[in-house]
């Protein structure tokens, strides 16, 4: 270990270097701590603070008092307390004057002392100051002997250790300080809240954090703006540490069609300047776009940042953005170390109300002391002067006689057994006091200090005298001094602004592939065009590739994905990757955690997983249903849960939302269909296989279900030769599930085998899609209306190696026809419009005469149970 050696008086000593440096930078540390850094719990003043007041009073610089010049208060300071640079004296100076520092100032400043905008005070030299009224009870009783004196650093003056502080002011007005190895910071919260709660501490010791917070209900800047985050708020309320977002106060206003963003209120110790510049650079960096202009129109009576936006910018969307790239949502982190008996704790909410309310009554006590010593050194005088008077002639004849002070002050203690002090009062007393009014006026004294010299015993002998007392001038600093609340408490906010608050709320379409390729895409990217038509490509796929599910839904929305093994996984619509109209989409797998041999059997959207009646409706491949409540699927981990048990050789085809009411029609390849109602499948448990829903021979299997909202639905087939038509739902009438249905499509070799079913309306877009990736978007209202035992209209031309995949309904959109073909899939043009219709309306074939005159319902064994159940 390196050593040195130190010369004290002549002489050399040797010390070991490392223990001299621990010892020196503890003292240091501790110096730091102590003296410098971090306030004390029972004032909520660090030494330059506590120092600047006490010389401001020292000074009668009350509020009452005229203003004086900054340099002259600094001066005291540094002159008899406080042995630093004067520039850190006014700097602390003028941060307790500064209205958008401190929630309650304690300087009243004359002059410049900066601005919000980062503006520096001016000089010493031009400001003028004095304490405001708050302030004054923070020193009030401090010539009492309230607190105890310690020497100043010369030893040549005396200054309090801490000052009387008739109000919590550590929490309303907050600390910010950096020791060595710790940092205080502490946030200011509202003058009457915190009277408020400790009044209910007074009432209950045992109340807890949570119940003092229904008084102090959080942090109230001088800023104002909005405090997120209750869980951090709560955390640091009862460990002392604890993290809360302040947000600044907006307002969306909308003027010729355009909106702009008004900002009144910004976070807490931001700087407006820089805020402003931060908005501009990241405008003009493209990192958030849509901003048009940027003005500040602040002025002496408020703040106003006004941001323009573009027609087509999301004002909502625009906000999170700024929220998440600006200051314009700031993180306060609160911790709460303070002195506690000289020695630097971290502290709670309740801490600080014990330790205030401990010191209060220590301020009591020794200031009724006080006042008991005065009254009965009074008490004592006066007992003298009335002796005397009583028995007036006899002493100024003992007075007349002697000849001097000291002889006539001796003869009096012996002739009236009184103490030196009360013979010195009878002599100093003015012959006035010798009228029988100044005599009654004496005795009437003597009465009313004993009066009051009794109080003041009761008050040093009781505990509740003195909270009460405590009680009583709290309620009158709240009642003279407290306003409004400044900050909002938004309990309906979360902390952090996640990737979904920057998404707007859109419809879009999501498409998966038969190879399991998942994409979404806005619906506007479809163009509406004439049935018949060739269509456009849609997606770009392998040759053995095709797309197998489309869906409608918002970005917002929770997506449930259905897989052959009878599993559900859940994600939301914003975090499926956006792909453009011709893009292939990223594999499935890569965003749910499928278990070996698992495919994407159905999926669905919901928004609302606590709707009272809101179940899923399941359809199998081979018949089966089965009807769960939505909340059994509320909590989903990543890898997935069980959402039905499946039966032996049976797959997942649909899944739908239904609200306890509907009808159902299941579609079958066969070109039969079977309505019934809900109610006939009973609600099952989430891991239930369900009941028979209809009767299907081993070689067709269930196509489409469709919910029935009302009779004037229409049912819409499509097969798989892109053949289609319209049907009025009334003509499927209401049976019990489980039968073989009745006929819906005529099945024939032009045609093909039915490929879906869907329940639809005049407002609906049909977009069918191919098993090569060709799409075509037309109106529904273009495909012809017919009775069930028809063979259907032409919807898409299809090559003779190509079949429908799949289709979905979108709301109808008004756009221009467009025909785009796809050179390299065909070689022929789209036919004209009317030439389709008429072509379309010759090749409709004739009702089956057999279907025609007699609708037959067959029903047959059960291949299940109905009422059998997993």
């Amino acid at each position: 270990m390196e050593e040195t050696k130190k010369t004290t008086e002549g002489k050399v000593k040797e010390i070991n270097i490392s223990t001299e440096m621990k010892s020196s930078f503890l003292n240091y540390a501790m110096s730091v701590i102590v003296s410098r850094a971090l306030p004390d719990i029972r004032d909520g003043l660090k030494p330059v603070q506590r120092r600047i007041l006490y010389a401001m009073n020292d000074l009668n610089m009350t509020a009452s008092s005229a203003h004086k010049k900054s340099a002259r208060i600094v001066g005291e300071v540094i002159g008899k307390y406080h042995p630093h640079g004067d520039s850190s004296v006014y700097e602390a100076m003028v941060r307790m004057a500064q209205p958008f520092n401190y929630r309650m100032p304690l300087i009243d400043g004359h002059g410049n002392f900066g601005s919000v905008d980062g503006d520096g005070a001016a000089a010493m030299r031009y400001t003028e100051a004095r304490m405001s009224k708050l302030a004054g009870e923070l020193v009030s009783d401090l010539d009492k002997n309230t607190v105890d004196f310690i020497d100043n650093y010369d030893g040549s003056e005396k200054e309090p250790s801490v000052l009387p502080a008739r109000y919590p002011n550590l929490l309303v007005n907050g600390s910010t300080g950096i020791a060595v190895g710790m940092a205080t910071n502490i946030p200011p919260h509202n003058l009457g809240e915190v009277i408020d709660g400790i009044f209910a501490y007074m009432e209950n010791e045992d109340i807890t954090t949570t119940e003092l917070m229904d008084y102090i209900k959080g942090p109230d800047f001088p800023t104002g703006g909005q405090i997120l985050g209750l869980t951090g708020l709560r955390q640091a309320y009862e460990t002392g540490k604890g993290i809360i977002a302040v947000r600044a106060n907006t307002e969306i206003v909308t003027h010729k069609n355009k909106n702009s963003l008004v900002v009144y209120e910004i976070p807490y110790q931001v700087n407006k300047t820089t805020l402003i510049e931060r908005i501009a650079d990241i405008a003009k960096n493209k990192i958030v776009d849509g901003i048009t202009d940027l003005r500040d129109e602040s002025n002496r009576k408020g703040m106003r940042i006004v941001i323009e936006l573009r027609r087509d910018v999301n004002p909502h969307v625009m906000l999170n953005n700024l929220y998440k790239y600006t200051q314009l949502q700031q993180s306060f982190g609160i911790n709460m170390i303070a002195l506690v008996k000289g020695q630097p704790m971290m502290v709670n909410l309740k801490d600080v109300i014990v330790n205030y309310l401990e010191h209060q009554v220590e301020v009591v006590q020794r200031r009724t002391i006080y006042d008991l010593d005065k009254a009965q050194a009074r008490e004592h005088i006066l007992e003298g002067l009335l002796k005397a008077l009583h028995d007036i002639d006899h002493a100024i004849e003992i007075i007349k006689k002697a000849n001097t002070g000291d002889e006539a002050k001796e003869a009096l203690i012996e002739a009236y057994d009184l103490t030196e002090i009360q013979a010195k009062a009878i002599l100093d007393m003015r012959l006035q006091r010798l009228t029988g009014l100044e005599i009654g006026k004496i005795e009437g004294e003597a009465a009313e200090l004993m009066v009051k010299i009794t109080d003041f015993k009761d008050i040093i002998g009781s505990h509740e005298r003195k909270t009460q007392i405590i009680k009583d001038e709290l309620l009158i600093i709240r009642d003279k001094y407290s306003n409004e609340r400044m900050s909002e408490i938004n309990l309906h906010e979360d902390l952090s602004i996640e990737n979904e608050d920057l998404i707007p709320v859109e419809d879009v379409i999501i498409t998966v592939t038969n190879n399991g390729y998942i994409k979404r895409m806005k619906v506007d990217q479809y163009k509406t065009q004439n049935r018949g038509g060739v269509g456009m490509s849609g997606i770009k796929v392998h040759e053995d590739d095709y797309v197998e599910h489309i869906l409608m839904t918002s970005t917002h929305d929770y997506h449930l994905f259905f897989t052959n093994k009878g599993r559900v996984y859940k994600i939301k619509g914003y975090q499926i990757p956006e792909g453009s109209r011709t893009s292939k989409g990223l594999p499935i797998v890569n965003l749910l955690e499928f278990d070996k041999d698992e495919t994407l059997a159905n999926f669905t959207s919901v928004k609302d997983f606590e709707a009272e009646n809101a179940y899923l409706t399941f359809v199998t491949k081979r018949g089966v249903v089965k009807r769960t409540h939505i909340s059994e699927y509320q909590n989903i981990r990543t890898n997935g849960i069980i959402a039905l048990t499946l039966r032996e050789n049976d797959e997942l085809l649909s899944v739908r939302l239904t609200d306890g009411q509907k009808d159902i029609i299941l579609g079958a390849s066969n070109g039969k269909a079977i309505r019934f109602n809900e109610q006939d499948v009973r609600s099952m448990g989430r891991t239930a296989s369900g009941v028979r829903g209809m009767n299907i021979s081993d070689d067709d299997q269930i196509v489409g279900a469709a919910l029935i909202e009302s009779n004037d639905q229409e049912i819409l087939v499509v097969t798989e030769k892109g053949y289609g038509k319209r049907t009025n739902v009334d003509e499927y009438r209401c049976q019990m599930r489980g039968g073989k249905g009745v006929k819906t499509l005529n099945v024939t070799d032009k045609n093909g085998r039915l490929c879906t079913l869907k329940a639809v309306s005049d407002n609906d877009d049909l977009i069918v899609v191919s098993d090569k990736g060709v799409v075509i978007r037309t109106h529904v209202d273009q495909i012809s209306k017919t009775k069930r035992a028809t063979q259907g209209v032409r919807v898409i031309k299809l090559r003779t190696d190509h079949h429908v995949a799949t289709i979905a309904l979108v709301p109808k959109q008004e756009d221009e026809d467009e025909e785009v073909v796809d050179q390299e899939q065909f070689e022929q043009v789209s036919i004209p419009v009317e030439e389709q219709k008429k072509t379309m309306e010759s090749k409709e074939l004739a009702p089956d005469e057999a279907e025609t005159k007699q609708e037959e319902v067959i029903s047959t064994d059960s291949l299940f149970d109905e009422d059998k159940e997993d």
